[in-house]
């Protein structure tokens, strides 16, 4: 075995074993970090924040998110979800208690809706270092999740870049909130959108971060020096929506502070590639997460694997841009971990990864390229 294929066995070798780890295996966790008022952030993902947990590379740690839909709101949780048929024992006590905390919690020029958990450290990090988030097990706390609508939200808003003057709306109620139960029918579970539309429940972290390096104002989602709102996604990896990143998957980011500083939120029970509404179906998980540390092993841009693909990612204001970021960034994995020159490499971009939008409604736009492990011989 070459010395790059060594590499990219160690890079890029992880989702099988992930998927291999048994039910018994995963019940249990090395840490647990619950969602209490004062293990979450609200908005912002904060780069000298002490740790709530410290772990051990290789160590598996459970760790409860919030949703932030019927959590941040001006009414009470049961004030706002009892008419939607969400009883008084299906909110959580993480939920009411992170309402009543609302009022202490430092909110200008935050800008962001998201409640994450952490952050994480991970003993070893250091800044030129590649941290690999293994995502072992992701299940709902709640058998409901919220999506919203509007005539002008999410890629219909006036402020998304492809808004023009009189551009077509939607003849819909302006903040309409939809309630969905989720449950197990015929052997699956499901979001229950009416009693003959079933979608199939898939959870993923919207958001999964390292602490980013010195926020500057002028960049996405920055108005104060230092302060990182929650809403865009970056180098960082943060609001991602990526809905690759279910149980199974490995999610790589770069180090950019000792510890790396890991956060999460953003729960959602499924949603489409784009978002396209502004939001999926939110809903409050619990994740079991592995990390590891690879040392000196520097990326710029996030990227991860599930079974079946590597996922290389262009994140930009302009979706052009994003795409054209995403194209490169495959062409240097193929020439990296797969051997191949700049010219072949671009060729099976063209040929085999698929470019998708990953989501489109959070300031900065994510295209994802997935290219199928099957091209490559099994080592």
């Amino acid at each position: 075995m070459t010395g790059r294929a060594r590499h990219a066995l160690v890079l890029f070798a992880v989702a099988a074993a992930s998927t291999a780890v048994s039910a018994l295996q995963t019940r249990g966790a090395d840490h647990v970090v619950p969602s209490r008022p004062e293990t979450v952030v609200w908005g912002w993902i904060p780069i000298d924040r002490p740790p709530v947990a410290t772990v051990q590379p290789g160590q598996t740690v459970r760790i409860d998110t919030l949703s932030h839909h019927g959590a941040t709101q001006a009414e009470p949780p049961e004030t706002l979800l009892g008419p939607y048929g969400v009883r008084p024992n299906e909110i959580l006590q993480d939920v009411r208690d992170f309402w009543a905390s609302r009022a202490g919690r430092p909110r200008e020029g935050r800008g962001g809706a998201h409640i994450l958990t952490g952050p994480i450290a991970i003993a070893g990090a250091e800044p030129g270092d590649m941290l690999e988030v293994q995502i072992l097990e992701l299940t709902p706390r709640v058998p409901w999740g919220v999506n919203t609508t509007g005539p002008a939200s999410g890629v219909l808003g006036p402020d998304y870049p492809g808004t023009r003057p009189g551009d077509r709306t939607l003849d819909i109620p302006a903040g309409t909130r939809h309630v969905i139960r989720t449950s197990r029918v015929n052997g699956r579970d499901v979001a229950i959108l009416a009693d003959d539309i079933h979608v199939p429940l898939a959870p993923f972290m919207g958001i999964m971060a390292v602490a980013p390096r010195a926020p500057a104002v002028g960049e996405p989602g920055v108005t104060i020096a230092g302060v990182q709102s929650s809403t865009p996604p970056g180098p960082y990896g943060g609001n991602m929506d990526l809905k690759d990143l279910t149980a199974g998957s490995t999610l790589y980011l770069p180090v950019f502070h000792r510890g790396a500083l890991f956060y999460v939120g953003d729960p959602h029970g499924v949603q489409g590639n784009g978002e396209v509404s502004g939001n999926a179906l939110e809903q409050s998980l619990t994740g079991l997460f592995r990390f590891r540390v690879h040392k000196g092993k520097s990326i710029a841009l996030p990227r991860a694997e599930t079974p079946t693909h590597y996922i290389l990612m262009g994140i930009d204001l302009d979706l052009d841009r994003a795409m054209r970021t995403a194209v490169l960034e495959t062409v240097s994995f193929l020439v990296a971990e797969k051997g191949l020159t700049p010219a072949k490499a671009f060729s099976l971009a063209s040929l085999a990864a698929d470019f998708q939008v990953a989501e489109a409604v959070d300031q900065v736009q994510l295209v994802a390229a997935k290219i199928p492990k099957s091209l490559f011989p099994k080592k």
